[in-house]
C-alpha cells in the first residue's frame, strides 16, 4: 500500500500548473466546428461502477474483500495520480441505498479520509484550479480528469496484476460535492442596459470562456471564474449587450474520447439563433420581447383543481398552416393566433365559448429536427399520383421528412428558448419570444388559457453530437446510464437522468420560465413515469409559488423502461402519483373506449373492438369481455379513484389487463381521453373496427358518443384538435413526422383528411394490405355535414360538462357520496351505461340531480329506473337548444313508469333543477 500512495504524492507534486488550461483564442470563438479534440483518449473501456456520494464507491460484481482496488487518473500532463481504495462498511442512507440497488451488490470502496489530511499537511498546491485541502478535493480534480477504478492481484498486500478496470459514473459524487449549486438562483444570462451577468454550471471543466459575438462575425473571448463550492463558472461584462449572440468555450474531459474544446449553447438559453446556433442575451421584461398589450394581460384564469380542466391539444403548425383565411405569411406560424377573423380562430372561440378550458400546445420549446431555415415547406408530387391508395405521398413525405418544416417535436434542443420555425424570423432571438407571446396573448382574449407540452425525460442527442448540448457541458452526468455506462434509451432518444440534482434544477428552473414569463396556465409532461415523483412535486411547489396561484399539472404515468416499477426511485408514474394531486392518463378508460391496446397492428387492429366500436354488432365477442370493458368505461367516468365503490366493489379490485382499474385518490389525478396526437385518431380506428356497412352518419355518431364519454367522465377532460370535426390522418399511426399532408386541419370543414393516401410506411407499412381496401372504399367519406353535427356535438358537451359541478367532482369523498352507477354486474347490458348524480343539498346551480345515458348499441336502449318514478327530469337545456333534433326526437322519459329510450350510439343527459 506504501508503494500506491508514495505514486501519489510524487504525481501531486510534479504537475505544473500551466499545463493544466490551455489558450482559447478568437479563433475558436469563430471557428464552425462544434468540438475539437484537444488530446484524445483512445482507451474505451465501459463504466460498471459508480460513485455513491463524494467519498464512496460501488462496483457491483466485484468483492471488496479480494485483492487491492487503486483510483487512477492521468492528469493535464500526463502525471498519474494513484490511491489506494478502502473497503466501506458504513450503512448507507435509504435514499442512497434506493438510488443504487438497480446496479446490485458488490464491491463497496472508499477514499480513506487519511488522504486528505495527508496532502494538507504536505503540500499546499493547486490541482486543477482547486486547493486540495481534503479528500473532497482530491475527488473534485479526479473527476475533471477522468478516473479508472482498478481490481488488482494482492501481492504481499500491495497491488499486482490487474485483474479488472473500468471508469466510473459520476453524478453521485457530483451531487454530493457540489450540493449547493442547486441553490444558485441565475445560471444563464441576467442581462440590463448596465451589464450582462453570465453563470454556467461545469464543475468537471478544466476551464471555460465566454464567446461574445457582436456585428457580423465580431468576437471577444473572456475567461470566466471558477466557484470551487458550485462548480458554476461566472462573469460579468460592463455595458449594454442586449442582443448581442454568446457561446461558451468548455475545455473538459469526455470518457473515451479524450480532452475536448466544445463550442456550446447555454442549457438556460431563452433564447437562440437558428438551427440552435448560438444564444441570444435577452430581458424577458425588455419592451423588445413583448406584443402590445402583454402587460395588460387579464390577470391569471386559476381554476378549482384539475378536475375543472377540459383541454383541446393542438400543433401550432397543424392549425393554421392549411388555412387560407390565414395570410399567407402566418400559416404554419406563432402569429397565425393573432388572425382573429380565420376560420381557426373562430373554431377555437367557440369551443372557449361552449366551456373548452385550456389550450394545450404540442411542443413549442426549441426543437432540434425542425430546420429552421430553408425547411421545405410543401411537397408537391403530380396530382396523379395521388390517390386514396397510393404510396407516392408518403414517399415523398418520408424522403424529405428530415428536410421540412414538419415535426411534432418531441426532440428538445433548448429548453428555455422558443422553437424558431414558428416564428416570422427564426435568426432574431426577440421575435421568438415576441411572436410566441403574441399566441399566448391571442388565445387568452379568446377565453382560452394556455398550456403547453413539455419533454425533459429525454433530449435529441447526448455524446459528442452537434445537438448535444447538456452532455458535452458536464459528460456523463445528465443522462441516465446502464450499467455499462450507455445512455438509456427507453423513451425512443436519451433519457436524461431527473433523479440527479442539476438535471431536476433544470426542469424546474425552466417549467417555473414558462410559467413567469410566457403566463402559462398548465403543462402536460411526456413520459412523466420516467421523473421522480418528488422532483415532480416540487416543481409544484414552485411554479405555484412564481405564479401566485395553484398551476395545473398532468402528463402520461406510463410506467416502463429502465425505472420500471420504481427500480430506480419513486416514479411519477401511475399508481405512485395516488395522492399527489398530479394527474396522469388513463388508459383504462382509453383502451375499454377504443379496443385493444395502443400498439395494435396487423388483425388486433380489426378484431380488438372496444366499447364504443364493438357494440352489439360484434355477437361472437365473450359478454364477459364485454362486461369488462364497460367496468373500465365506469371507472373512467368515475375518475379512476381507487376506492370508489360499484355494487359494493372498490375499482381498485377490478382487472385491467393485470393492474387495478381505479388508481387514483381523487378525480384531480385522472386525465381521460379516448383520442390524442399519439396513434390512430378515433375517427381512423373506427375506419377499422366498425362494420364496413356503418354509414357516415353513424360514424359521426360514434365519434361523438367518445366525445360525450369524455366530457361525462370526472377529471380533466383531454380531447385531441380535431377530434370534434372528424379528423383523420388516412390511417397513420404515429404521424410524428408525416407533414401537413397527414396532419394539418381544414377549418372549413370540407376535408377532415380521409384517404389522402397510405400512410408513412415507416410506422405503416406492416398494415397496407389491411389498410388499402379501407381507404379505397367510398362509403366511409364523411360529408361536410356529419362533420358540423360532430362540431356542434362537442360544443354540446362542453356546455353540459361546464353547467353544473357535479359533471367536475374534485375529491374521492364527494364523488362516492354523488355518483351512482346503475346497470352494472353479472346481468347487464354492457352496451348501455347509465349514470346518477345526486347534488339535492348543493346551493351551487339550478341542477339538483342528473342522470345520464350512454349507450354503444346500434340499436335504441331501453331501461327502467324505480328511483326515477314520478321525477321531474327534462331533457338537459343544451339538449333542448342543441341543432340535434334527433336526439330531441327520439330520447323519451317515461315519468309515470321510470322507463328511459336513447336513442341509437348516443349519450342523453335528464335533469331536475331547482324548485321554483
Amino acid at each position: 500500500m506504501r508503494h500506491f500512495i508514495a505514486t501519489l504524492f510524487i504525481a501531486l507534486s510534479q504537475i505544473p500548473a500551466a499545463q493544466i488550461s490551455v489558450a482559447m483564442t478568437v479563433a475558436d470563438c469563430k471557428s464552425t466546428e462544434f468540438a475539437h479534440v484537444i488530446a484524445p483518449n483512445r482507451k474505451k473501456l465501459p463504466a460498471e461502477a459508480a460513485w455513491i456520494d463524494g467519498a464512496r464507491i460501488l462496483w457491483p460484481g466485484r468483492d471488496s474483500s479480494e485483492g487491492v482496488f487503486t483510483l487512477e487518473a492521468t492528469m493535464a500532463n500526463d502525471q498519474i495520480i494513484v490511491i489506494v481504495l478502502e473497503p466501506d462498511k458504513s450503512i448507507l442512507d435509504h435514499d442512497t441505498e434506493y438510488r443504487y440497488r438497480w446496479m446490485g451488490s458488490g464491491a463497496r470502496l472508499r477514499v480513506s479520509a487519511n488522504i486528505g489530511r495527508k496532502i494538507n499537511s504536505n503540500f499546499s498546491r493547486f490541482l486543477l484550479g482547486a486547493r486540495i485541502q481534503t479528500e473532497g478535493d482530491l475527488i473534485k480534480a479526479m473527476l475533471r480528469s477522468g478516473a479508472t477504478l482498478r481490481h488488482h492481484e494482492s501481492v504481499n498486500g500491495e497491488g499486482g496484476k490487474t485483474l479488472a478496470q473500468t471508469r466510473l459514473q459520476i453524478a453521485g459524487a457530483l451531487d454530493d460535492l457540489y450540493a449547493d449549486a442547486q441553490r444558485i438562483p441565475d445560471l444563464g444570462v441576467k442581462a440590463s442596459a448596465r451589464d450582462s451577468k453570465f453563470k454556467l454550471w461545469a464543475p468537471t471543466a478544466y476551464s471555460v470562456a465566454l464567446c461574445l459575438y457582436s456585428t457580423g462575425d465580431r468576437a471577444t473571448v473572456h475567461p470566466m471564474r471558477r466557484d470551487a463550492k458550485t462548480g458554476a463558472w461566472s462573469i460579468a461584462r460592463a455595458g449594454d449587450h442586449r442582443g448581442k449572440l454568446y457561446r461558451y468555450l468548455v475545455d473538459v474531459e469526455v470518457p473515451s474520447v479524450g480532452r475536448v474544446l466544445q463550442r456550446v449553447t447555454d442549457p438556460y438559453s431563452i433564447s437562440v439563433t437558428a438551427d440552435g446556433a448560438r444564444s441570444v442575451i435577452l430581458n424577458l421584461d425588455d419592451a423588445a420581447t413583448k406584443p402590445a398589450g402583454w402587460d395588460a394581460m387579464p390577470k391569471r384564469r386559476a381554476l378549482r383543481g384539475n378536475a375543472d380542466l377540459s383541454i383541446y391539444e393542438l400543433h401550432v403548425r397543424d392549425f393554421s398552416v392549411a388555412d387560407t383565411t390565414v395570410r399567407s405569411a402566418w400559416r404554419g406560424k406563432y402569429l397565425a393566433f393573432t388572425e382573429d377573423q380565420s376560420n381557426g380562430a373562430a373554431h377555437l372561440r367557440g369551443l372557449a365559448k361552449a366551456g373548452l378550458t385550456d389550450i394545450h400546445l404540442l411542443p413549442i420549446f426549441d426543437i432540434a429536427t425542425i430546420p429552421e431555415i430553408g425547411c421545405i415547406e410543401k411537397i408537391e408530387i403530380p396530382a396523379a399520383q395521388i390517390s386514396p391508395t397510393g404510396e407516392a405521398l408518403q414517399a415523398a413525405i418520408s424522403k424529405m421528412a428530415d428536410r421540412d418544416c414538419y415535426n411534432w417535436g418531441y426532440d428538445p434542443f433548448h429548453f428555455n428558448a422558443p422553437e424558431g420555425s414558428y416564428a416570422s424570423d427564426a435568426n432574431d432571438g426577440a421575435t421568438r419570444v415576441r411572436e410566441l407571446r403574441a399566441m399566448v396573448l391571442a388565445l387568452k382574449k379568446m377565453g382560452l388559457r394556455v398550456g403547453m407540452d413539455l419533454v425533459y425525460n429525454h433530449t435529441s442527442a447526448s455524446g459528442q453530437n452537434a445537438k448535444s448540448v447538456l452532455d458535452r457541458i458536464v459528460p456523463g452526468y445528465y443522462h441516465r446510464l446502464n450499467a455499462a455506462g450507455e445512455v438509456e434509451r427507453s423513451t425512443c432518444c436519451d433519457n436524461t437522468a431527473t433523479e440527479h440534482l442539476m438535471m431536476e434544477k433544470l426542469m424546474i428552473d425552466s417549467v417555473a420560465l414558462w410559467t413567469q414569463h410566457y403566463a402559462m396556465d398548465s403543462f402536460r409532461f411526456d413520459l412523466m413515469g420516467h421523473q421522480p415523483r418528488a422532483a415532480m412535486e416540487r416543481l409544484q411547489a414552485r411554479i405555484n409559488a412564481v405564479a401566485g396561484t395553484s398551476i395545473n399539472i398532468i402528463g402520461e404515468g406510463w410506467n416502463f423502461g429502465e425505472v420500471e416499477n420504481g427500480k430506480r426511485f419513486v416514479q411519477a408514474e401511475q399508481r405512485a402519483l395516488r395522492g399527489s394531486g398530479i394527474a396522469s392518463f388513463n388508459d383504462r378508460l382509453r383502451d375499454g373506449a377504443r379496443g385493444g391496446a395502443f400498439n395494435d397492428s396487423g388483425d388486433l387492429l380489426l378484431t380488438r373492438q372496444g366499447w364504443l366500436n364493438g357494440g352489439a354488432a360484434n355477437a361472437a365477442r365473450p359478454i364477459a369481455e364485454r362486461q369488462q370493458e364497460a367496468d373500465w368505461i365506469r371507472a373512467g367516468l368515475a375518475g379512476s379513484v381507487a376506492d370508489f365503490t360499484i355494487a359494493a366493489a372498490p375499482l381498485s379490485a377490478i382487472d385491467y389487463r393485470g393492474a387495478p382499474a381505479g388508481y387514483t385518490a381523487s378525480p384531480n389525478e385522472a386525465v381521460n381521453y379516448v383520442e390524442n396526437h399519439d396513434n390512430h385518431t378515433l375517427f381512423d380506428l373506427n375506419a377499422v373496427r366498425l362494420p364496413r356497412e356503418t354509414s357516415s352518419a353513424d360514424r359521426a355518431r360514434v365519434q361523438s358518443l367518445g366525445i360525450a364519454l369524455t366530457a361525462l367522465s370526472q377529471g380533466v377532460a383531454y380531447f385531441h384538435a380535431g377530434i370534434d370535426i372528424l379528423r383523420s390522418k388516412s390511417l397513420d399511426s404515429n404521424s410524428f413526422d408525416s407533414g401537413d399532408a397527414f396532419n394539418a386541419i381544414d377549418w372549413s370543414y370540407h376535408d377532415n383528411g380521409w384517404a389522402r393516401g397510405l400512410p408513412r410506411k415507416h410506422d405503416n407499412g406492416q398494415n397496407y394490405a389491411l389498410f388499402t381496401p379501407i381507404l379505397a372504399d367510398a362509403s366511409i367519406k364523411i360529408t361536410r355535414a356529419d362533420v358540423l353535427a360532430t362540431r356542434d356535438a362537442m360544443r354540446d358537451w362542453l356546455a353540459i360538462r361546464a353547467s353544473s359541478p357535479l359533471f367536475r367532482i374534485a375529491s374521492a369523498s364527494e364523488l362516492q357520496k354523488r355518483l351512482t352507477f346503475h346497470n352494472v354486474g353479472v346481468s347487464a347490458v354492457p352496451t348501455l351505461i347509465v349514470g346518477h348524480l345526486n347534488g339535492n343539498d348543493l346551493s351551487e346551480g339550478e341542477i339538483r340531480e342528473i342522470y345520464y345515458f350512454l349507450n354503444a348499441d346500434d340499436k335504441s336502449a331501453q331501461i327502467t329506473l324505480e328511483s326515477t318514478q314520478n321525477m321531474p327530469l327534462r331533457l338537459h337545456q343544451v339538449h333542448l337548444d342543441s341543432t340535434n333534433t334527433t336526439l330531441r326526437r327520439e330520447a323519451k322519459f317515461d315519468s309515470g313508469t321510470g322507463a328511459f329510450f336513447i336513442p341509437p350510439r348516443s349519450a342523453v343527459v335528464w335533469t331536475k333543477t331547482r324548485a321554483p
